[in-house]
C-alpha cells in the first residue's frame, strides 16, 4: 500500500498541494484526475521523488519514502510527462541507461527489449535520435524504459497521450496484467473514458485539494441520470452545461 498522509506542496505563496491524504491499495489501477494545474503531477513526482513535500510524508509498505528513497525508487517504473531531457539520445542509449541504474543482468535486458520494442513496433528506430522521433514514438520510448526492469510499482504521467490506438490498447492490457499480479499501477489521464474502462479507483484533484476519491462506479451513482462528464465538470470546473453557454457566447461575438 501507499500512502499520502497531509502532503502538501508550496511554491512559494503557491499551494500545489493541500493537505492530500491518499491510500492506494496494491492490485490497483489507480487513476489521478484533474483540469491542468489541478495537482495531478505534483503528486507523481512527489511520488517518485523528482519533488519533496513541503509537509507531511510518503510511505510505501510502511516504509517512509524520505528516509529509504533508493530502496523505494527502485521498485518503480516511472514514465514522466515529457522526455525533453534525454531527446538527444537513441532509444538504445535511453535504455541501456535505465538497465545500468537497475543493474539489470544483460541477457535478462536484452530478452525484456525484444519483447517491448517488438510490442510497441519500435524495431528498427533504435538507433535514431529520440528528437527525430513524433510524440507517440518518444512516449513508446519511455514506456519502454519504465517497464524494462519490470517493476512492482508503475508511475505513469499521462501515458496513453499520443499513443495510437494499438499502442494504447497494448498498454492498458499491460496495465491491467500487472495489477492482476497484485502489483500496482498510478496513472494521471484528462481521459474520462480510460479511467472508466481501467481504474479500479480515483482521485479527483481540484486546485490541489482532493475533492473525490472512491470507485467510478460510486462516482457515477451520485447522479444516476447525469454523464461522466457532466458529473466531472460539476465537481472539477465549470457545469457542462455552462461551458456550452459560454462557448457558444464566445463564438456568437467572433
Amino acid at each position: 500500500m501507499i500512502e499520502l498522509k497531509h502532503v502538501n506542496k508550496m511554491y512559494g505563496q503557491q499551494a500545489a498541494l493541500k493537505d492530500l491524504n491518499l491510500s492506494i491499495k496494491s492490485g490497483q489501477i489507480f487513476g489521478l484526475l484533474g483540469h491542468n494545474g489541478a495537482g495531478k503531477s505534483t503528486v507523481i513526482k512527489s511520488l517518485v521523488s523528482i519533488i519533496q513535500p513541503t509537509h507531511g510524508s510518503i510511505e510505501f509498505d510502511g516504509v517512509d519514502l524520505a528516509t529509504e528513497r533508493l530502496a523505494i525508487k527502485r521498485r518503480i517504473g516511472y514514465v514522466a510527462d515529457s522526455p525533453d531531457i534525454f531527446l538527444q539520445l537513441t532509444p538504445n542509449e535511453y535504455w541501456q541507461l535505465i538497465g545500468a541504474a537497475y543493474e539489470l543482468a544483460p541477457d535478462y535486458q536484452a530478452k525484456r527489449l525484444d519483447e517491448l520494442v517488438t510490442l510497441f513496433d519500435l524495431n528498427g528506430k533504435e538507433n535514431e535520435t529520440i528528437a527525430e522521433f513524433s510524440h507517440g514514438m518518444r512516449e513508446k520510448t519511455m514506456i519502454i524504459g519504465a517497464l524494462l526492469s519490470d517493476p512492482d510499482i508503475w508511475i505513469l504521467d499521462e501515458p496513453i497521450q499520443g499513443l495510437d490506438p494499438q499502442a494504447a490498447f497494448d498498454l492498458k492490457a499491460l496495465m491491467k496484467a500487472h495489477a492482476a499480479k497484485g502489483k500496482t499501477v498510478i496513472f494521471s489521464t484528462h481521459v474520462l473514458d480510460t479511467a472508466q474502462e481501467i481504474c479500479d479507483e480515483i482521485a479527483i484533484l481540484k486546485k490541489g485539494e482532493l475533492i473525490y476519491n472512491g470507485t467510478m462506479t460510486d462516482l457515477l451513482a451520485t447522479q444516476p441520470t447525469e454523464s461522466l462528464e457532466t458529473i466531472y465538470l460539476q465537481m472539477a470546473g465549470r457545469h457542462g452545461n455552462d461551458a456550452a453557454t459560454m462557448a457558444s457566447e464566445a463564438l456568437t461575438h467572433e
